[in-house]
């Protein structure tokens, strides 16, 4: 069921009165001087538990709307709430129980990556000393920079760097989890253990707010996103949801991939790509018989080893519904 904006109260955090959404705005909206508008009425809502894709071209938004959540960026109109507080005036109430990695971690390059930690874990004025040296371990070992802990920042590559913002946001225990290219760096081993450090987080109850580039990650990893567009929300919901508005491809693969791309084109297929035996094109309007354009190819002698609709990705969604390419970072 749909909130209103004006609500009587504003729920503590953990009390469990906000279960449904943990992310919430209205109208949310962020004019620049000089009239640049980054942010229009963006109406968006993050499922409590769920792992949540934020995707979007260059210039979409997408940063403003974080900074915004997260405090950092007062908005021009509307409104948003963080587990059921309204930001930034419960910024005191909210931040302790959200975990954020934003525009890529800058830790204190003369310190270990340990002691940067520590520094991190003493800012926190909920933090209890008495236990931070064991936080502070379990971090560093969820994260897989245990090894490394002694090394100085300065020296860490860009994906150890990663790994450590990552870990200063897992300081605690956290309801919310905000992350902005957490992959960013990584080679393919350590994506995939961060990948499955998010599912972790999430099976535990943490809702993962997860900004990324990498389209098939998101599909990976999220069963709900939102795709931003030039300040405005353009879609939301289940990410299979999402996925399926997209047409697909039709794919045949054939050693006659030349004759195959001829006969499509002269039915008036569209968008045909050859890609060794692999021929596709745009999926055909719902009232083609596809059993008539296999046997037209059958007919003009093409020898199909394979043919059939695949459904839309994720990514075919994003071109469609954007008109950009699938490199969204910023």
């Amino acid at each position: 069921m749909e909130r209103t904006a004006d609500r009587a109260a504003d729920p503590v955090p953990g009390t469990g009165r906000d279960t449904d959404a943990v992310i919430e705005t209205r109208g949310l909206t962020k004019r620049y001087r000089g009239g640049q508008l980054a942010v229009d009425g963006l109406d968006l809502r993050v499922p409590g538990g769920s792992v949540f894709g934020f995707l979007g071209p260059n210039g979409s938004g997408k940063t403003t709307t974080i900074r915004m959540l997260m405090g950092l960026v007062e908005p021009t109109s509307g409104t948003a709430r963080v587990l059921g507080a309204p930001m930034p005036a419960g910024a005191r109430t909210v931040l302790p129980h959200v975990g954020a990695l934003i525009e890529g971690p800058a830790p204190y390059g003369f310190l270990t990556g340990r002691d940067n930690l520590v520094r991190y874990d003493r800012a926190d004025p909920t933090a209890d000393p008495r236990t931070r040296r064991a936080r502070v371990e379990a971090a560093l070992e969820r994260v897989g920079l245990a090894a490394a802990a002694q090394k100085k920042a300065k020296a860490y590559s860009l994906g150890m760097k990663q790994r450590l913002g990552l870990a200063a946001a897992l300081l605690r225990p956290r309801r919310l989890l905000v992350l902005d290219e957490p992959t960013n760096g990584l080679d393919p081993q350590g994506m995939r253990e961060i990948r499955a450090l998010v599912r972790e987080l999430a099976s535990e109850g943490t809702t993962v707010f997860l900004s990324s580039h990498l389209l098939d990650e998101i599909e990976q990893l999220c069963g709900h996103a939102a795709v931003m567009a030039r300040g405005r929300l353009l879609v939301q919901g289940p990410v299979a949801e999402i996925a399926a508005h997209a047409r697909g491809r039709l794919v045949v693969t054939t050693p006659d991939p030349d004759s195959a791309a001829r006969v499509l084109r002269e039915r008036g297929a569209s968008g045909i790509l050859t890609d060794g035996e692999r021929v596709g094109a745009d999926a055909p309007p719902p009232e083609t018989e596809l059993a008539d354009l296999n046997a037209a190819l059958v007919r003009e002698g093409v020898r199909v080893r394979s043919f059939g609709v695949e459904r839309g990705s994720l990514e075919d969604a994003f071109v469609a519904l954007t008109g950009e390419g699938f490199d969204v970072a910023g």
